[in-house]
Parts: C-alpha cells; sequence; structure tokens
C-alpha cells in the first residue's frame, strides 16, 4: 500500500496546511484537466483562482466545457471496452513571491524541486514547467518570455509565460505554471495485457481486476498539494520567523526593498 495512490491522502492532508501558510503571503494554487487520453482542451485562458468554483463543479475538473463533455464521452467509452485513460493536468500558482530557490545550488533551483515533487506522485511519466517540451522544437528567438517595464506597478514583468514563473532556478514573481502528464492505469476491467506465470514461466494475460477508468481529475488535487509544499518549504527558508505574522513581515520587508518598492508578486 505505501506503492499504492492512498499514500497521497496523507500528502494532502499536509498540504492544506502548506496552502494556508501561501495564502498568508496572499499565494493561491489550482489546478485543472487539460487531457484526457486523446481529448485535449481547446482553452487558450489559464483560470484564475476566482475561477476554482467553476473547475470544482466540472466532473472532470475541466475548465473548458466543451472539452469537458468530450472528455466524459472518452471515459465512459473506455469504461464499456474494460480500459483505462491516461491524461495532463496542469498546477497554477499565483501570488508566487520573486526569488524563491536558488541560481547557484543545482539541488535548490525552484524547478528542479517542483519537478522532483511531482515525478513523485503515483502514475506520473512526465513534468515540464512552462511550454516545455513545446519550446524545443522551437528557436531561441521565439523560446524566450520579453521583459518589460510595467509603469502602472513599477515593475519588470514578462510579456508571456513561457518559462512558467521559473528561470535560472529560482521564480521570476510571474504565474508559476506546470503540467504533468499520467499514463493509463495498469489495472484493467479486461484480461488483455500479456504476462508470464511465474510458476510455469508460460505466457498468459493479466486477470480482470476492479479499476478506475481514469485518475488524471485526481491528479490535479495531489499535485496542487506537492506545488505547496515545496513552495512553504522556499518561503520558509527564504523568510523565516518563529510564527506566521513574522514571517509575513519579512517577505513584505523583502518585497518592498526589491525594484525600489514594488511587491514582484505574480
Amino acid at each position: 500500500e505505501r506503492a499504492s495512490a492512498r499514500e497521497t491522502a496523507a500528502r494532502v492532508a499536509a498540504g492544506a496546511v502548506a496552502k494556508k501558510l501561501l495564502a498568508a503571503l496572499d499565494v493561491a494554487i489550482l489546478s485543472h484537466v487539460v487531457a484526457v487520453g486523446p481529448v485535449e482542451s481547446k482553452s487558450t485562458r489559464l483560470p484564475a483562482p476566482g475561477d476554482l468554483d467553476r473547475i470544482d463543479e466540472s466532473s472532470v475538473r475541466c475548465f473548458d466545457a466543451d472539452a469537458e463533455a468530450a472528455m466524459v464521452d472518452e471515459i465512459k467509452a473506455a469504461a464499456r471496452e474494460g480500459d483505462s485513460l491516461g491524461g495532463v493536468v496542469e498546477v497554477l500558482a499565483y501570488g508566487v513571491p520573486v526569488g524563491l530557490g536558488s541560481h547557484v545550488h543545482w539541488d535548490r533551483k525552484l524547478d528542479a524541486l517542483l519537478a522532483q515533487a511531482l515525478m513523485s506522485i503515483q502514475a506520473v511519466k512526465g513534468v515540464e514547467i512552462g511550454d516545455g517540451f513545446e519550446v524545443a522544437a522551437r528557436r531561441g528567438s521565439a523560446a524566450h518570455d520579453p521583459i518589460a517595464w510595467d509603469a502602472e506597478d513599477g515593475r519588470y514583468r514578462r510579456e508571456s509565460g513561457l518559462a512558467g514563473g521559473v528561470e535560472g532556478g529560482i521564480s521570476t514573481g510571474e504565474v508559476l505554471r506546470a503540467r504533468l502528464a499520467m499514463k493509463p492505469l495498469a489495472t484493467l476491467n479486461r484480461p488483455v495485457l500479456k504476462t508470464v506465470d511465474t510458476v510455469t514461466k508460460e505466457e498468459t494475460v493479466s486477470f480482470k481486476e476492479r479499476t478506475d477508468v481514469t485518475a488524471v481529475p485526481a491528479l490535479g488535487v495531489v499535485a496542487e498539494t506537492m506545488v505547496a509544499l515545496v513552495l512553504a518549504d522556499e518561503v520558509s527558508r527564504k523568510f523565516g520567523g518563529d510564527s506566521v505574522d513574522e514571517l509575513v513581515r519579512n517577505a513584505d520587508a523583502y518585497l518592498a526593498a526589491v525594484d525600489g518598492g514594488s511587491d514582484r508578486r505574480g
């Protein structure tokens, strides 16, 4: 059972405390499903914290209503065939302070910490920060976020989110964005996967076992937890303190000093 996803229940419980700490710094984390099997959301708008109710109302936690209906149909089709489906979840963190992580220490880079935490979730086989794999196919002139001065907020901003809020191992103050790819569950409702009988050494097939068709919607909740735990560790490391009040004061003083008083939170 330690290898089972049931273990993540304890992580989610701990993550609730981490989210509470981050909320004191106005950091909000949410997730949504962007793909189930071959069905992908075509929406280009990132959901904001105010959209959380809409996401939670969806049976598959998808922000795109059109894609939601197609995802449900795909799940029903797989269920009829006794098969399973994987998918992709996106996690977003708003209000992350600039400067978390390290550009010097390989084991403290924020994107490295996030990747390790997210890859530790059962059945996750891939993680990307920002546009990750997509930018690998672009030329350098089209793969990086342009930097601009925001006179109204008195801060530097990225004009796009290709880097996903992390550059050089540290947070930029922009929205932190990561995606996780989950493989289809190996347990199926029909005996079809080839295997070998460990006694006779003869070829056989796996037995039928009760299982879920997909765990992708639940993955988002666990992924939020892992991002929250990493960010809570990093704000504690950077701002410290013996109480939440002291940590918030330290963070506010730090942010007030960055760029001559700009907030630098996404």
